[in-house]
Parts: structure tokens; sequence; C-alpha cells
């Protein structure tokens, strides 16, 4: 981070440590330059020389050509050097390090040193190895109960037991003595008592660097103190010690940069870089801009959540700067709190980054686990992933009273809290499947009390709590499809990754021991249902986003699943063995409760009804039949329950009865399929039942799609054996027809003619092929309608008994499940380019589960030459999940990449989401990649570039949005480094975004200025020739517009970059309309800039930009002037003092007229956030505050703040102000007026209160 402009960058690593009191500033000559001390080679070199009057001899000219100044020194204060040798000299320095005149400008540096060195505990922590007195010059005028520390009276550098300003080599007296004199560690020989002999400073030296982060100031490299201190170091790391990370302002001269960052990087020292020009101007300055900075807790813990969480991360990694401070600030319990509660809420896409592995073993302190000395270079763990210390971690046992999961910190039930805000976006809880599915207790218990919070709102009609929930987290509050999801994850119904009991275990164990009554049980949890979640496929994204979703599969995709897989190969194996089958029929209830609950888990995700479950899709026979395949493991429980009927019928008809009449009354159509055939055995279910069952309904089963197959093999069945009047019932129900309510209103008159008329027919035709003899009414019919339609025949292979025929194209069917063998699919393909309105099928499924089929079968096709484009759209759709990317790309990027333009054309949109997800993880290849991001940028697209509100929304759902998003994917893994200049594979391509003569390149514009801070940090010359133009409004008011929203899409204040574009970003001020939905985050952003001014902008700049804003800009700035004072956490008074005061004396509208009600309530707030300055705050903002409808919350906290006993006065002010005549009577007052009276009774006799008095009456 840079405090001013062309300052030195100083690591985010250090900031946060110095915040976290883990940093000591050492001091060195450097820092004493602006009272014009010489630094140690000017003292000796010159000065001290001219003040003694003399000149180096031969061998003092060789220890100053070789820097060795303190053996310079020490030949000086020899015997019979010069007269009064050691007394004369050590006089001799004092009075140089005396400085003549002294101002405050010239200890603004050692006042900035003392500030940065004071923790937030208050303790102080600064080493300095001068031995001047400008410190104490200013600890006299500021803190002189300042603790001082003289060599060799040292304290132990540890937290608890140190706390003030060491003089590692000793102070000068105000009159010094020569004892003070000979104290003072200055030449070689007090050096190697201090760290070779004695030790003292050594020992000192070695602990503080042990315990905490040395920040080195004022010293150069060449330093006699940092060759000793190294020295020391060089020792310890000789015994093992490994000390932090050590860092050091260096200066440099102009050509110099490389050279005296190596010299520092030789040292094992992390050197912080500037340009030293200026007598060191650029780091006193930073110094100084910095301790204000910490002064006032700008860069506070609760100040960045409150600066950067409401923004989402543009990139998951500590790349964006604003994660890394996030995360960082995240590792405070009372932050974490202070994020899970903020308002607006945090958005959801800083989940990703929470969960991003991007911690190392070197970060295990900063969660509180003691690490092991040996580094563990493998390890990897996330914030929301992480090992837990000792004191949370689950004790080893063999057994124990309940699940050995860890404890929660508090920093992640606050994490666990923030998620709760936002239970109405399906995105959670994809995400919580993704992990594995199975919410830890805490978590669960959470969820499962927000609901009913929310729930209890509802019921009770606090609407105008419901209605601020969502103000500020819009989506918080459930829907019904949301809340089904809900219950379907806490009920513990998704799959599990981990299988704790497996059908291959329990086989062998059943083969030894039999059903036991365990092994059954066991058997039941093993085949229970349980759902996987995925996203769901977007054909249209624009419309799905405008769309209410009105079921579940438009927020998600689902499936049944069981909780093993592979069931059915196992149960083949167990169907022809002797104990199965005994068993079979003690199983019957247990499989049919089973396929009970697999349904009921359909019906809650919209995927079951009474008359409708799809069954005869997955299991399109329930007797054998070729047609029934093993695609879907659930379908096992209908092999196995009607295996288990057919021998309990064998063995007990009574109870096969039974079941079969359970089956009957049970809903959903798959249990009528399975009681038609238990009916087709009729000497367990007697035919005039069966016929009843046929005829039920209004005739609805006789003509269900749903279970035909069933139903015509028991009409075959049943036929034969039906007496007259029977026979008659149900010729008659046939020749009816089936019920035109049971098909699609939109078909056209003549086919449902022939709809119905072959429905009928087959049904006659079938009872006819079983032997029955028709009446005479239905044989006329069977006989008219086979001359109608000479064409009809009955199948062979009993193909037309099936809704759909595996691989058939027939317009009658419903649904067509796509071929098996690769030939046929191929063949399938060829002959179905494109899904038909009426027909649906298996394809886009099938690319999900069987990626070597339907990526052999597109190959193939393409090798023809043959690109059914809406086929290629589901299949990168499908493989663009994490399960099938890596796949995908090494054997099918290569094909893609030979697509003709106009196919490629035609699912661009599905490759640009598929190169998007690719980018972060394809190995090999990159030529091709490159190669199709080009392709993609070179197509022409029909939807034309929009000027209106949706910029961002349209760039990240566009093919060139898709491509470059793409390419920062790829540029943010490469991790790139500040100044070290884009890549030769991506400069072009992004230069050829910038050409603003291309207007789809826009969309890909949009992308780049949202990520222009890491652009320009990595290539500024880049940046500033292509990108920063297209930020100017004098240039181009279209692409402005849409380079500032996308950089407002996450804006960041980054000093060198708004250094860069300063007039563009305070000439927005005046196009603030045209900037939409972003035009709130210009207005907080704007306020956060004016509040951290630093040397970028003037007051009067600002003053000019503040003031042009309109009336919801204003209110926005109001706002963030809360944020920005109740997130400064302990320094808020610094912060109000130092920061608010002057922008509201000096940047905000002095007219009264600019006032709006939410601007009046806004600045009330910031009135009682100013907590022990309120009545500063009210003195300098009353003239802008106005009475305000609803007060109550207002009222509420400035009673809950107790300001009105601390300022019965100024509080009864405020009361008076927000309270009009016209306001609804806030719950608090009587509270309020009664805290002002304790404070001060004399107020009962104020009009003021008396009016208020009267109000409550």
């Amino acid at each position: 981070m840079q405090f001013i402009t062309n300052g030195p960058d100083i690591p985010e690593r250090l900031l946060h440590a110095h915040e976290e009191g883990r940093v000591v500033f050492f001091c060195g000559a450097g820092i004493s330059r602006s009272a014009r001390l010489p630094d140690f080679r000017t003292l000796v070199g010159k000065r001290l020389y001219k003040e003694l009057d003399e000149s180096p001899s031969a061998i003092e000219e060789v220890a100053i050509k070789a820097g060795q100044y303190d053996t310079v020194i020490d030949l000086l204060e020899q015997p019979h050097r010069i007269a009064g040798s050691r007394e004369v000299v050590r006089q001799a320095l004092a009075r140089l390090l005396t400085p003549r005149k002294l101002t405050p400008k010239s200890t603004a540096t050692h006042e900035a040193l003392l500030t940065l060195g004071q923790c937030r505990d208050g303790r102080l922590r600064l080493v300095t190895t001068n031995c001047d007195r400008l410190f104490e010059e200013v600890i006299a005028r500021k803190s002189p109960r300042t603790e001082i520390y003289r060599a060799p009276l040292l304290p132990v550098p540890k937290k608890n037991s140190w706390d003030g300003l060491v003089y590692l080599h000793g102070l000068l007296t105000a009159t010094p003595s020569m004892n003070d004199l000979n104290r003072l560690v200055l030449s070689s020989g007090d050096f190697g008592l201090a760290y070779l002999i004695e030790r003292w400073a050594a020992r000192f030296v070695s602990e503080l660097f042990r315990n905490y982060t040395v920040c080195f100031v004022g010293y150069s490299i060449n330093d006699p103190v940092l060759r000793y201190m190294m020295d020391a170091l060089a020792a310890d790391r000789l015994q093992g010690e490994s000390p932090p990370e050590m860092f050091a302002f260096g200066g440099y001269s102009e050509g110099k940069q490389t050279n005296r960052s190596d010299e520092w990087r030789a040292k094992k020292v992390t050197t912080i870089l500037y340009h030293e020009g200026d007598n060191h101007n650029k780091l006193l300055m930073t110094l100084r801009v910095w301790a204000e900075t910490y002064r006032d807790g700008v860069r506070g813990k609760e100040m960045i959540i409150a600066q950067h969480a409401t923004t989402p991360p543009l990139t998951p990694s500590r790349l964006d700067f604003a994660v890394g401070r996030v995360l960082w600030a995240l590792t405070d319990d009372l932050v974490a709190k202070y994020f899970a509660d903020f308002d607006p809420v945090p958005p959801l896409t800083w989940l990703e980054a929470l969960a991003e592995a991007q911690f190392k073993h070197d970060d295990l302190p900063r969660f509180r686990v003691i690490p092991k000395t040996e580094e563990d270079k493998e390890l990897r763990f996330s914030f929301i992933r992480r090992p837990a210390p000792y004191t949370r971690a689950p004790q080893m046992s063999l057994a124990d009273i309940e699940a050995s999961g860890s404890k929660w910190d508090g920093v992640m039930r606050n994490m666990a809290r923030w998620l709760t805000r936002h239970l109405d976006d399906p995105k959670l809880v994809l995400w919580l499947a993704k992990q594995g599915g199975q919410l830890h207790e805490n978590f669960a218990r959470l969820v499962s009390q927000r609901i009913e919070e929310i729930d209890k709102l509802e019921h009770d009609g606090t609407q105008q709590e419901i209605d601020r929930i969502r103000a500020t987290a819009p989506k918080a509050i459930p829907g019904p499809l949301m809340r089904t999801l809900w219950r379907v994850l806490l009920g513990g119904h998704l799959k599990s990754p981990v299988h704790d009991l497996d059908l291959y275990d329990w086989l062998p164990r059943f083969k030894h021991d039999g059903l036991t009554p365990t092994l059954r049980m066991e058997l039941r949890k093993i085949l229970a249902p349980r759902v996987v979640l995925r996203e769901p496929f977007r054909d249209d994204v624009e419309s799905e986003e405008s769309r209410v979703p009105q079921r579940i599969r438009n927020i998600v995709e689902w499936e049944v699943v069981l909780a093993t897989d592979h069931v059915h190969s196992t149960l083949n194996e167990l169907s022809s063995k002797p104990d199965w089958q005994a068993a079979l029929p003690k199983l019957l209830p247990d499989f049919s409760m089973l396929l009970r609950d697999t349904l009921d888990l359909m019906r809650e995700l919209d995927g079951a009804e009474d008359r409708s479950d799809l069954s005869y899709i997955h299991q399109p026979s329930i007797s054998e039949h070729p047609q029934n395949k093993t695609f879907r493991d659930w379908t096992a429980l209908i092999t196995l329950t009607r295996d288990a009927w057919l021998a309990s019928a064998g063995k007990n008809p009574k109870q096969a009865r039974l079941a079969a009449e359970g089956w009957w009354q049970t809903p959903y159509p798959l249990f009528k399929r399975l009681a038609f055939f238990a009916a087709t055995h009729r000497d367990v279910v007697p035919p005039c039942l069966a016929l009843d069952w046929l005829l039920a309904d209004q005739h609805w089963w006789l003509w269900s799609v749903e279970i035909e197959r069933e139903t015509i093999r028991l009409l075959v069945a049943l036929a034969p054996s039906l007496d007259a009047a029977c026979m008659a019932e149900l010729e008659q129900a046939i020749l009816q027809g089936p019920p035109r309510e049971m098909f699609k209103k939109d078909i056209e008159p003549e086919r449902w003619t022939r709809i119905a008329n072959h429905e009928v027919w087959l049904l006659l035709a079938k009872i006819q092929d079983s032997g029955a003899i028709l009446g005479k009414k239905a044989k006329i019919r069977l006989n008219k309608l086979s001359q109608q339609y000479p064409e009809w025949h009955l199948a062979p292979n009993e193909r037309d008994e099936f809704p759909f025929w595996m691989g058939d194209g027939n317009e009658g069917r419903k649904f067509i499940v796509t071929p098996r063998k690769r030939r046929e699919l191929v063949a399938w393909l060829t002959k179905s380019p494109d899904p038909t309105p009426w027909q649906e099928d298996d394809w886009r499924q099938r690319c999900r589960d069987d990626f070597p089929a339907t990526a052999c079968a597109l190959c193939d096709l393409a090798r023809n030459d043959a690109w059914p484009s809406s086929r290629w759209r589901e299949a990168l759709q499908a493989w663009a999940e994490d399960a099938l990317l890596k796949r995908s790309w090494r054997y099918m990027s290569h094909v893609i990449a030979n697509a003709p333009d106009e196919s490629l054309q035609a699912f661009a949109h599905p490759l640009g989401i598929w190169l998007q997800a690719q980018a972060k993880i394809f190995s090999g290849g990159e030529e091709t990649f490159f190669s199709l991001i080009g392709r993609l940028l070179a197509l022409e697209y029909e939807d034309g570039v929009q000027t209106d509100d949706d910029a961002v929304f349209r760039a990240i759902n566009h093919p060139i949005g898709h491509a470059t998003e793409a390419l920062l994917r790829w540029w943010y893994r490469q991790e790139p480094r500040a100044t070290e200049g884009l890549q030769e594979e991506i400069n072009p391509l992004f230069t050829e975004l910038c050409d603003t003569r291309v207007k789809k390149f826009r969309h890909g514009r949009v992308l780049l200025a949202a990520h222009v801070i890491a652009l320009f940090r990595v290539d500024k010359q880049w940046t500033a020739t292509h990108l920063l133009p297209l930020f100017d409004w004098q240039q181009s008011e279209a692409e402005a517009r849409a380079a500032w929203k996308g950089f407002l899409w996450a804006p960041r204040l980054y000093r060198p970059l708004m250094t860069a574009i300063k007039q563009p970003l305070l000439e927005t001020a005046r196009h603030y309309e045209k900037l939409g939905t972003h035009a709130k985050q210009y207005a907080g952003f704007l306020t956060f800039a004016a509040l951290e001014p630093g040397d970028t902008f003037t007051r009067k700049e600002l003053l000019t930009a503040i003031r042009v804003l309109p009336s919801e800009g204003l209110h926005i700035a109001a706002q963030t002037l809360i944020r920005a004072l109740e997130s400064a956490g302990e320094q808020r008074r610094e912060y109000w003092r130092n920061r608010l005061v002057p922008y509201l004396k000096s940047i905000w509208p002095k007219s009264g007229d600019v006032t709006s009600p939410a601007i009046s309530e806004s600045l009330a707030r910031l009135c009682v956030a100013a907590k022990e300055d309120f009545p500063e705050a009210l003195s300098i903002l009353k003239y802008w505050m106005r009475s305000v409808n609803y007060p109550d919350f207002l009222v509420r906290l400035l009673h809950e703040a107790n300001l009105c006993e601390k300022f019965p006065a100024e509080a009864l002010e405020f009361l008076d102000i927000v309270i009009g005549d016209g306001s609804c009577l806030p719950r608090k007052l009587k509270e309020s007026l009664d805290s002002i009276l304790q404070g001060d009774p004399a107020l009962a006799h104020n009009k003021r209160f008396q009016r208020l008095n009267n109000l409550l009456h």
C-alpha cells in the first residue's frame, strides 16, 4: 500500500502485523534528518574531524572508505591519538548530536514513529540505536509518562513485560557527564562489549527478533549497526532459530533500484524501496501519513470490513488486495461478528474467497494453531475449512457420547451467522452440497433457528421488521422453493461422498449370518434415497434472471440417488442366491417403504405428484424387459420390491394380496404400476378387483401414459378371463376414449383425433390379440380404425406398449432415451440434431453421466463435419461442471478448436462459460486455449452493445465477457507480481479488447475496468496507455460510463490509480445519474476517498465533487460517514476529530437546501455514532437535521448509547429536532426523557422537554 503518491509500497503483511501489535520499528540515524542531524557516515567521516580540528590518519582513511565508522571512533579514542582521547571525542560527538534549533517539523518523524510504535492496548514498543534526544523532545510535549529504557538496562522484549522506548545504544542526557558518555555504544569496542562479550545487546536483539516482526527505519545498507545485529541473528540461525520476516525501508538512487533490493535480500531482509531524492522526503512523509492513518483507525480491521466487504471480490485469491485484507481482518472474533452483522450484508460471493485453500503452514498461528517446527509444505487450507487448535479439536477415542466434529471458534460461528442472511440464495445450498451436504450441527441449528425467527415475524405480521431485513439483506428470507431445499438439507437427505455403510461390505455378513434384525436395518440405511444437487442448466441467462422461478428445477438441478453406489451390479450377484430368495418376503415392507420414501422425496422437490412421477422413463417396465436399463440406482428399489412381492406370492398369496392392495391405496403412478403388475397374477388378485382398479378414477389409469405398459399387460392377462358383463364394462370404457384433459391444450384438432383413435385402437387390438372375444361395438370400432389407419400394426416386440422406446423418434412418444451404443447414438444425433418442443430426451443428463459415450459420439460427428449446435450447447454446459472439467479439456479441447466458425458461433455462450471454468485449472494446451479465446473474440454477435443500466450484467453473461473473464482467470493463475508487466500471451488480447472502434469489445472493457487496479500494479505503462483513457468522460461518454460501471462493481481505494485518474474520477460526480445502480457505489467510494485524501486530492477538489452530487448521492455519503465512524473501533474519537470534523466543516455542502428526510435521518444517526463527541457532532450537524416521520430507530439508538444521561441538554435538543408533532411516537421516548432528568433535573422546566413530555400524554 502506498500512503503518498510515488511513495514506498508497504506490504500488506507488514500492515497487518502492525495492526496486530506484532511490529517493532527499529530506528536509525536517518529518521533525524529533518532536525539536520547527520547519519553515522557523515557524523564520523566529516563532521567529527572538523569538530576535533583533526585530519584522518592513513589507517583511519582506510576504515572510512570501508564504511567501518565504529572502528574510526575506536581509533580516534586510542591513547596518544589526540589530547584527551576518549573524553574529547565523546564530548565532540555529544555536541554534534545535539540540534541547535528544533521545530515541530523537525521532530514530525519521531512523533509519527511514537504513534506507530504504540499498540492498540496502549503499550509502546519502539527501539532506536540513536543517542540523540529528539524522541525525548516529542515525549515531553505529547506523552510525558512514557517509560524509557537506556542501555545497558534493557527490558525483556516480550508482550507482557515491555512497554516503553528502548535506547539500545544509550541516550545522551540533558547535561551529559563523562560516565553518561561512556555508556553510549559508538566505537567498535563498545559494539564488541554489547554484542560479543557482555552480549546484553545481542540477547535483546535475538529475543526481539524471535518474538516480533522488526522493521528497520533510517538505516543504510552498510550501517555498522546492521552488521552487528545480523551477526547476532546469524548465530541464532545456526542454532535452528527461524525468526519472523524482517523488513527495512531502503532508499535508492536513480537506476539502482534492483541493486539495492538485492543487497537487502542478501541480508535476509525484505526491503521496502523508495526514491531517496529530496532528502528522503518520500520516506518521512509516508511515516507521517501512516501514523495519522493508524492513529485514526483507518487501517483498522472493522474499517477494512466497512470499505471492502460490501462489494464482491474480483478474484478469490489474495491477488485482489481487498481479499487479503478482509481475510486478515476476519481472524478476529469481534470483527467476524461485525462482518456477519454488517449492513448491507456482504455478498455471498465472498464465500468463494473464504473457501479458497490459500493458507499454508506459516499461516497456522493466525488461527491460534501451534505449527510443528518442521514446515509442512503440502499443507493447504481455507478460512472456513482449517485445522483446529487442540482446545477445539475432537479427542481421539474408541467410543464417545457424540459425533467427533470439531468445536467452532467465534470466527466460524460468525461466518455461519453471515450465511444465514443468504438463506434465499440457491448458490448457498449448491455450495453446501459440493462440500458434502452434511451440515455441522451448529450450522444446522443456526439455520433452523433463523427460519423459525422469520416464520414468527411473518406469523405476527411485523412487516416493518421484515422490510428492514430485506432492505439490508435481500436474500435473507427464504421463499417457498428455498425452504423446500433447506428442509431437504437439514433433514440429512443430501448424498454424502463418504459412505459409512456399503452394500459390498453388507453382502459377506449377510451370507454368513443371514438376515438378522441389525442387518435388515443396515440394509435400509444403505438403500435409503438421497438427493444430489447441481447447478441448473441455463439456456438464456437474461430471461432466467428476469423470470420468477416456479419450480425447484428453475433454481437447482436435482437427482434422487441411493445412499450407496453401484447397487444394480451388487444385487445381480444376490438374485440367484437361495438365502436371498428366502429373505425377500421379509424385506417386502422395507422395500415398499424405501420406494415410498423415494417418491416422497421427489414430491418434495416437485418431481412427483399423485398422477405423475415419470417412473416409466427410468424403469419402463415393472416386469423384466430389455427396455429396463440400470442408469439410475434408485430403480433398483422397484426391482427389489417386485422380486420381494413375487417371492411373497409364492409363499403367502394372502400377504401378497394385502401388499398389492396397499400399493393401490398409495399415491403415485409407480405404485399403481406395481399393483397392476400384481393383478396380472390372477391367483393372487381376483379379476373383478383388477377390473375395478383399471376403471377407477373415471378411467384415468386406463389411459394414463404413466402406467401404459402395466395397463396393457394387465388387459392382456385379464381380458380372456372376464365374463360378458365385465367385458362389456371394459369395452365401454375403452370406446369412450382418453379424457381430453390428459393431453396438452395446444394440440391441433386433427392431431388430437389421430392420437385418441390410436389409443383406442391399441387397447382393442391388444385385447383381441390376447385371445379374448370382443363385443360387437368394440369389434366394429377396431375394424373401422384399422381400415382408416392401415399403417397401424401391433409391434412384435411389444414396443407399442411403452410411452417411449430407446432411440425411437416416433412423434407419439413423449420422452426419448438416447441409445447406449456408440454407433446408435451417432445415428440418433444425426437424425435428431435439435430437441423438439413436443419431445424430451435425456441427452443433457447423458452428457453429465456418460462422458465417454457422448464425447466419442460428438467426435465421430465432427470428423464427418457435422456439428449439431444444440447438442454441443448442452454438452458444454454439462462439461463445465467441476467433475468433468479436466476430462473434457483433455479429450475435447482440440476437437472444439477445429469447429467451423458458424458452428462455434451457435454454441459461443456455453463455450465461453466452459473456457471460463477451464481457465483456473486446465493443464497443457495453452495454445488451444488462447486460440479458442481469439476465435470467440473474432465472432460477430447479433445482440449489440446496449447503453442501459445493466452493463456489468450484460458483460458477465456475454461470450465476449466470458472470454475476457477466462483471460483474467488465467492471468491471476500465473500469480503476477507488481511491475513485472503483462505476459506476451495476454498483452495483445487485452490490447485488442481496449480498441474502442470495436463496439462488441465493450463487454470486455467493462470487466477489464473492474480489474484495473491489478492491471495497473502489474503493468502501469500498458494500463495508462490502453485502459485508463476509457475512464475519461471527455473522450467518450459511452465508454466512460461503461468503464466506471465496471470499476464501481467492486471499487477499491488504491492511491496510485486514484492519482492517475483523478480528474475523470472527480468529473464522474457530474455524471452521477448516468451510472445507474452503480451511482450509489460511486458516492460511497468518493466519500471514503475524501476521508483519506492523502496528497491525491485537495479539499477544494473534493468540495466541488461532493457538492454536485444529487440528494441520493449525499444520502449515500452520509450513510458512508456513519459506516466509517462506527468502523473506527477504539479509535472512534480520533477518527471523528481528525477525519469527520474536517470533512463536515470543509467538504460537506453548507446549504441547507440539500437536506432531504433521508439525509436528515442519516446525519442524526451520525450524531449518535459520535458517542463521546455527541455534543460537538450535534452542534455541527443540527442545521441539516429535520424531524423524522418514524424516529423510533433513532431514539432507540440514542437511548442504548446512554447519551441522554451523559449529555442531557444536547440529547433533549436532539430529540426536539427529530421528533416533530406529526412524527410517530417512539417507543423509547419515555425512557429517554427519564434519563435526561437523571442527568439534569432542571431540564424538566425546559420548553423542549415539556413539548416532548406532552406527546406522551
